[in-house]
């Protein structure tokens, strides 16, 4: 009898400090949405320079000193006004030459003339043979070509004397001076004297590659560049601040030929400028618009990137998970653009990515918006 409850009491004690068994844990409630597809427009940006419409280097056409400077470097003129002025003594004083040897060549020809009015009834009377008459008419020829070249020495005399007052060829804004007030200057020096440029509208040009380009032309209908260009949506301009040039621009032309050495082509595009905040040599970056017809959309919030390559969870039978790569072939706002990897309906996690592994179960909660609207 002992014995037994001795037994009973250790039987008591073994029961009580067996620890209860725990429950599984419930699996995750995640978000899930459906992959859609749909027309999604991606942006590109290429590095851009911007120059004028108009940019001329103003240059001396004839040798001398620099005597005065009209305008300061940025001022703004206008076509025809005066900017710079030579020293114009030497040129007017051949000019003086010139037409003095005019007037001597015009003297020359009254005497020439003279002459052969003498000889004529004097050879018609027989007096003196024809020979006197015919060297005075060939004096007289040879006065008139001399008076010719006279002529042209003073147009070119002149034309010397107008080149010492330099004038704006067209409207814009003036560069930096290179030369000051009191320099020789010369039509051969390396340098211009400045640099006008009329930015009413700039050029904005940028590069594309081969394949940019392909996928640039191939958005838009038309036989040739020229009908496509009209289809192209305006482009906008970032500015080295970040910021966004208020007004959109078009492109207007194409380069002919791709660049050999960087496998690119050159293209520009045109915008207005009527304030003139833009100038030419300032740099930024040219916003390309591309539309994608029929793409899938992912949230990039509901991707993980490991190794260079970008996964998502999709969801399987049973409620499991299975990690899938996906080809991403572009960014909209917050979302992926996907080639491959996933297909429109499959059900991918939304969030909780880094709780989870491959197989796992998860409890999936229905998101309210499709893929395309997160």
């Amino acid at each position: 009898m002992k014995s037994i409850l001795i037994f009973s009491a250790m039987f008591l004690l073994a029961c009580s400090n067996k620890t209860p068994q725990a429950a599984a844990p419930a699996p995750p409630a995640l978000p899930v949405a459906s992959v859609v597809s749909g027309t999604e427009t991606t942006f590109q940006e290429y590095p851009a320079s911007i120059e004028g419409s108009v940019n001329v280097e103003v240059r001396p056409q004839v040798s001398g000193t620099l005597e005065k400077v009209y305008v300061d470097e940025g001022a703004y003129v206008k076509a025809g006004q005066p900017i710079f002025k030579i020293n114009d003594q030497p040129y007017r004083a051949s000019l003086n030459n010139a037409l003095a040897a005019q007037h001597s060549a015009e003297a020359s020809l009254i005497n020439a003339q003279l002459e052969v009015e003498r000889l004529t009834p004097l050879v018609q009377n027989k007096v003196i043979s024809d020979f006197q008459l015919k060297s005075a008419k060939a004096t007289a020829l040879v006065a008139k070509a001399n008076i010719e070249q006279a002529k042209a020495n003073v147009s070119t005399a002149s034309i010397n004397l107008g080149y010492t007052l330099i004038k704006a060829p067209v409207s814009g804004y003036i560069g930096r001076l290179i030369k000051k007030q009191g320099s020789l200057v010369a039509p051969v020096d390396a340098e211009a004297l400045t640099q006008l440029s009329d930015v009413h509208d700039v050029h904005v040009y940028f590069a594309l590659g081969e394949k940019d380009f392909v996928n640039f032309k191939d958005q838009y209908p038309g036989q040739t560049l020229s009908d496509k260009l009209k289809q192209l949506p305006a482009v906008s301009l970032i500015l080295a601040d970040d910021t966004e040039y208020g007004t959109k621009g078009r492109v207007d032309v194409i380069d002919g030929q791709f660049d050999k050495n960087t496998g690119a082509i050159t293209v520009r595009a045109k915008f207005a400028n009527p304030l003139g905040l833009l100038r030419s040599g300032n740099t930024g970056r040219i916003r390309l618009s591309l539309q994608h017809n029929n793409t899938l959309v992912v949230p990039q919030s509901a991707t993980i990137e490991v190794q260079d390559k970008i996964f998502v969870y999709a969801l399987a039978d049973s409620n499991k998970v299975k990690k899938q790569a996906i080809s991403v072939i572009g960014k909209t706002g917050t979302n992926y653009l996907v080639k491959d990897g996933v297909k429109a309906g499959d059900q991918i996690v939304l969030s909780g990515l880094d709780r989870l592994q491959e197989g796992a179960v998860i409890a999936p909660q229905k998101a309210t918006d499709k893929v395309a609207k997160n």
